[in-house]
């Protein structure tokens, strides 16, 4: 008798299905909204930071926030485990 040294998984559990968590999945569709709301708004404006104003693509200044939320929540949410 041979010994089967893998584990079986259970039926109908697929590398795809592990991956995609309902959590993933709503994450995934907030990024999506994200970008399509990024992209949508594409002409120049005005931003001040402290003292400096400087005119940029409102895009990158939207894609730049959400990234720095996306940093932010993902340190907030590692520091607690």
């Amino acid at each position: 008798m041979a010994s089967n040294p893998r584990p079986r998984k259970a039926s109908g559990s697929t590398p795809l299905g592990d991956f995609f968590t309902p959590g993933r999945i709503v994450a995934l569709v907030v990024a999506v909204l994200v970008l399509i709301f990024v992209f949508q708004n594409t002409g120049r404006t005005k931003i001040r930071v402290l003292i400096p104003e400087v005119i940029m693509p409102l895009w990158l200044a939207l894609l730049a926030t959400a990234l720095i939320g996306l940093f932010l929540g993902m340190y907030l949410t590692h520091r607690r485990r």
